[in-house]
């Protein structure tokens, strides 16, 4: 059975998190090759009978579809984690369960994280959302692109918005969530609902009962009736680190803590690494815009955060956007993926060529490790006084700021 990549997810309640702040974040654990792409979607209205081809499979469009920014793996249509315009973020974790997850192709866990951003307009309704689908359509197909081998897995999502943040875990149609509003909570590539689930599918404990994983007579705990190990374990490296941050918790301390590979956190292996992360500042006062900062690029501890705002007209960042190969790209085709592509963006290119001189080159990688920190506390010193202040939003420098940053990411590369 294919090994889930350990990425690891995260949301951070007051007075955990700094001021009235919710904090939201994810390293996306990939294959070590993989690019990811961040890409903006505005809002739109479709006509009636419209249709959306996901990853694998073309499922019935809605009438409109929220504003949305997706870190997403540059072969699939779905998302490993993004935000949008309603302040909601979602992020997706692979898991591996004793129910085996379908090769059958259908929706994908990152299909359901972006369709869930598009069509929900809180953490709730997105989560109505991703179960009516699975419920619909099932979730199922290979996760990793150019393999001769189906990876599949079985999906966890973090959803999260200014008031409320909900854990669901899934396996095939079948799922529970649990309802988050205090503390901090950590998902870590394996289930960790226990008793305590506010919402489930009404045959949850029936199908569990007729697989003879679960009796009557026992109290129904999910991580351990579904679970493919017979003693879960509730550990998180994120959690044990965040709750010493009591208080202090800020996106400046998430991104140190999502840049730390002595836990295990930013991952570094020989199959899988970071090739992506994400952390967002959600004000739980209405007044005050949501903060998304994505990296674009592989490996934390070598990536510069960018702040990216809603507002309208956003400008759009191509060169954070991967080639689009159309009807002949290979995973349109049947059999899938027998070949793979050069999907590189030039953000990812460069940075390429960032990382490479700070693995060959000590004193020039010292100094341009140097620029680029620089570079993104000039950001997150920008984005703290705007949070803090009291005057609008000027939306024309708001609608150009993830492009500038990009823009300037790579001048400084080069």
């Amino acid at each position: 059975m294919a090994v889930a990549p350990p990425s690891y997810c995260f949301v951070a309640f007051p007075p955990h998190s700094k001021a009235d702040h919710i904090v939201f974040g994810k390293n996306s654990a990939r294959p070590r090759d993989e690019v990811q792409e961040v890409v903006y979607i505005p809002a739109a209205n479709h006509e009636p009978a419209s249709k959306v081809e996901c990853t694998y499979i073309t499922i019935d469009q809605v009438q409109k579809t929220h504003a949305v920014i997706l870190s997403k793996p540059a072969w699939m249509w779905g998302a490993e984690m993004g935000a949008n315009e309603h302040g909601v973020c979602i992020a997706n974790e692979a898991i591996v369960t004793r129910e085996p997850a379908s090769e059958t192709e259908a929706l994908l866990g990152m299909d359901l994280v972006r369709l869930g951003l598009e069509r929900g307009a809180t953490a709730k309704e997105a989560l109505g959302v991703i179960v009516s689908l699975l419920e619909e359509h099932g979730q199922g197909g290979s996760y990793y692109e150019g393999e001769s081998v189906c990876h599949s897995f079985q999906s966890a999502f973090l959803l999260v918005d200014r008031g409320e943040a909900w854990l669901l875990e899934t396996l095939g149609k079948f799922w529970a969530a649990e309802k988050l509003t205090e503390g901090v909570k950590c998902v870590c590539s394996q289930l960790s609902l226990t008793s305590k689930t506010d919402a489930e599918h009404p045959e949850l404990k029936n199908y569990a009962a007729s697989q003879g994983w679960w009796s009557e007579a026992e109290e129904f705990n999910f991580s351990k009736v579904f679970s493919q190990d017979e003693k879960p374990t509730d550990s998180c490296a994120i959690k044990e680190i965040l709750e010493k941050h009591e208080g202090s918790i800020t996106v400046e301390a998430m991104i140190k803590v999502l840049r730390d590979k002595g836990s295990g956190i930013c991952v570094d292996s020989d199959g899988f690494l970071t090739t992506a992360s994400m952390v967002s500042v959600l004000p739980q006062s209405g007044s005050s815009p949501c903060v998304h900062f994505f990296t674009g690029t592989p490996d934390p501890s070598r990536s510069i955060f960018k702040p990216f705002i809603f507002v309208d007209n956003v400008k759009p960042v191509p060169k954070a956007q991967s080639p689009h190969f159309g009807n002949e790209d290979p995973v349109k085709r049947v059999p899938r993926s027998q070949e793979k592509l050069d999907r590189r963006h030039e953000l990812y290119r460069a940075h390429e060529e960032a990382r490479s001189i700070l693995e060959k080159e000590k004193d020039q990688g010292q100094q341009l490790m140097k620029i680029m920190l620089d570079l993104e506390k000039q950001g997150l010193e920008a984005m703290e006084e705007m949070l803090s202040s009291t005057e609008p939003l000027d939306p024309e420098e708001m609608a150009d700021l993830f492009y500038d940053c990009v823009d300037t990411e790579i001048k400084f590369y080069k």
